[in-house]
This record gives C-alpha cells, structure tokens and sequence, in this order.
C-alpha cells in the first residue's frame, strides 16, 4: 500500500505538483498505509512543535536583510572593491564574479539570491569585456555555491534547528570551507582564463583600492555585525539577524537605495519567501513524524552497519544520496525530509553533527547547479538569455572542482571543526 503512495506522489510531481503540497499529502496517506492513522490526531501539535523553534526566527530576519541589501545597491559597491582587488588580473572579471560571491554570502546567505544580484550586474559587464555569455554565467551559477556555505546561512539555520546543533558552531564551521571553496573556483577561473585567452591582465583598468573600500565599508561590516555577534557570544543567531536588518537599513540610507516603496517591496518578498518555506517545513514534518513512528532511521542505521558501511564510507554515501537529491528538489525540502532519516544514522556512527551540516549543505547546494532542475542554472539563464542545457554544460569544469572540494572537506574534519572547537562550540 505505501508503494501506491510513493508511485502517485511520483507521478503527481511529474504532473507539476507543489512538492508541499505532493509531500504533505503522501505523509498523510501514509499514517493510513501503514496502520499509523491514530496518529493522525496528535500531527498539528507534532508539526508546531517541530516549527516552533526559535533559531527559525533568524532565518526570517536573515531573508530581510538579504532582501534590503539586494535592492540598496550594494552589488555595485562590492564589485568595484572586488575590481580594485583582483581585476588587473587574467580573467579578471571572473575573478571579479567570485570575489563578488564571497562578500555577498556574509550578507545574503543565499545562492539563489547571489546567482540573480550577479547575474543581472556582472553577466552584462563581462559580456562587454569580450566573454563569452555561456561562461559569464556558468561562473556567476558556480559561484553563488558559496553562499550559504560562508555565514550568515539560511539553510544551516535549517539544520540546526532540525539537528538541535548550535547555529553559532555551524556558523563558525562555515567560515573555511566557504573560503577553500572561493579559493578553488579562482583557481579554475585563472586555468580557465590562460587556456582560453580570457580578458584581462596589464594594463587592465581598475578603480583605486582605498575609494573603493571606503565605499563598500557599510556593506563589508554587515558580516562583521552578524558573525561577530553570533561567534563571540554576543547575541543570539535570531538576536543577531535583528541587528543585521537595522544595519542594513542603515548601508541602504548610506547608498542612497531606500525608500518607503523599497522597504514595501522587501517586506512584501520577504513574506512570501518565508510562506513558501514554512509550507514545506510543515510537509516535511508531517514526512519526519511518520518516519519516526516506523523507525526508518533506525533502520537505516542498522542496514548500513549490516552492509559494512560505516564512518567515511558511510558519509560518503550519504554525500551521494544528497547530492542527487539536490538534483531534483527544493534544498529546504530536502534537508526537511532527509536530516531526519540520514542524521541521527551519521550522528550514531560517531560522526559530529557540525562537520555533517557542512557537508550535507555543500551537496545540497551544489544541486542548484546540476540538471535537470538546478535553481540557480534556472535563474541563470532565464536573466541572462543564455540557453539552460548550454549553461549547464559550460558549468561542468566548475562543478568538478566543487565536488573535489568537497571530498576534501568530508575527509578532512578538522576544515569545518577548527573555528568552531578554537571558538568554544565544541
């Protein structure tokens, strides 16, 4: 009876479905395959007390800052401090591109959002520089990976409060893979730019360092505000996101990007940004309740030990399975559905629930640039006028080097456990 369940949700999401809608529907149908509907009663208490977390409030706040920053101008300010940095360089701009997403990710904390600020400033000024529009926007795609990976980050707010780890440690643990990450994709784009005569190098026009930093300042210190808060103990994540939004109001005064329709516009996307989420928290919280009541991550710990996969050979299971999940679904849906089943298994086996949450969040990112569906390919290609399949293959000498970061980051621990356990989250 479940696998009727299974095979119309399957075909419903073929159809076009909302996933919320097709996940929320299946875990109700399956409380009656499987014997469980008495429990059915109890779901609404089960699903608020799974929401009613208080960490959930920064990712609310974090959104709006995003928002307000996205809308203030401040991409262009960080693009000349990033110019001024690395633009007389070979391949310069794309440089420029990845530098862009390292200063954005301690502001937005979101890749869709970084893929659609850059794409629709950067793809146009590397495309008048003599690149190619195919590579101006598989480097914006790649790059916007950082994101939420480097904090302030939306969907580790997510895993720490599915996991019960201290959003601070994941916040902190971030911090070095985000930059080996940016560090590896500039190095492919300066292989990248030498292989194929890219623009840039003497010569190269560049704005003056210190104009530059100056005018970036307000930007470059929201990240400072955020961490600083969160790491030292200052501030709660949730406390911290509220100062982060006043901050921000205060860098788009200082760009002159604010007015009273603006602040609309960013409630308004806000809103509908944190309606969309919590409807498939909820989904999957009605999916994580009949999962636990089946035992399913006990099960699926006891056939990963019977199978002889254990600690890294186990992890690296995991970062396949979640990797081609974020293939095809939404990443707060498949954080929602599968943390539940696949972390406590991890937990068990020894693995630290930090390290995991990096891991688990770099494959489920990295999706956003992967066919079929692939989010940020999405957004790409539809601002930049660059055929989807095109992007996605031009993307792909990106995607390998993201994913040999990766394995470094699963086999090293000590990348995403330094700060945090130097820190006092460990």
């Amino acid at each position: 009876m479940i696998w009727v369940v299974v095979i119309a949700s399957f075909l419903f999401l073929i159809a076009g479905a909302a996933l919320a809608y097709v996940v929320g529907a299946a875990a109700v149908l399956t409380f009656i395959a499987s014997d469980n509907a008495r429990y059915l009663a109890v779901l609404p208490q089960r699903v608020f007390s799974q929401l009613d977390v208080f960490a959930l409030m920064a990712m609310v706040l974090f959104i709006m800052t995003g928002e307000v920053m996205n809308r203030t101008g401040v991409t262009r300010y960080l693009i000349d401090f990033s110019m001024s940095i690395v633009g007389r360089f070979k391949g310069g701009l794309g440089h420029v591109n990845i530098m862009t997403s390292i200063f954005f990710a301690g502001v937005s904390g979101s890749a869709v959002a970084d893929a659609a600020a850059l794409s629709n400033t950067l793809v146009p000024a590397m495309r008048e520089q003599g690149y190619t529009r195919r590579y101006a926007g598989a480097v914006t795609a790649a790059s916007s990976v950082i994101g939420p990976i480097i904090p302030p980050s939306i969907i580790l707010i997510f895993y720490g409060a599915w996991m019960q780890v201290s959003i601070g440690g994941l916040f902190a643990a971030g911090i070095l893979p985000g930059l080996l990450l940016g560090g590896a994709l500039l190095l492919a784009n300066a292989v990248l730019a030498h292989r194929r005569d890219h623009p840039g190098g003497r010569g190269t026009q560049v704005p003056p360092f210190f104009p530059s930093l100056l005018k970036s300042t307000p930007a470059l210190l929201l990240p400072t505000i955020i961490l600083g808060g969160i790491v030292f103990g200052i501030a709660t994540p949730t406390e911290a996101a509220g100062v982060a939004v006043a901050a921000a109001l205060l860098a788009g005064f200082f760009y002159g990007g604010v007015s009273p329709r603006v602040i609309w516009q960013c409630f308004e996307r806000a809103a509908i940004l944190t309606g969309s989420i919590f409807m498939v928290l909820v989904a999957a919280a009605c999916a994580a309740y009949v999962g636990s009541l089946e035992q399913w991550p006990q099960q699926i710990a006891e056939l990963a030990i019977e199978t002889g996969l254990t600690g890294i050979s186990f992890l690296l299971l995991i970062n396949v399975i979640f990797l081609i999940a974020g293939m095809f679904m939404d990443v707060p849906m498949a954080l929602a559905l599968l943390v539940p089943l696949f972390g406590p298994a991890a937990v068990a086996q020894g693995i630290n629930p930090i390290h995991l949450g990096i891991i688990l969040c770099l494959n489920l990112t990295m999706g956003l640039i992967t066919p079929p569906l692939g989010g940020c390919l999405i957004i790409v290609s539809a601002i930049s006028g660059e055929n989807y399949w095109t992007l996605a293959k031009a993307t792909l000498p990106f995607i390998l080097v993201e994913i040999i970061v990766l394995l470094i980051i699963t086999l090293v621990p000590s990348l995403s456990l330094y700060l945090p356990r130097v820190l006092g989250f460990l």
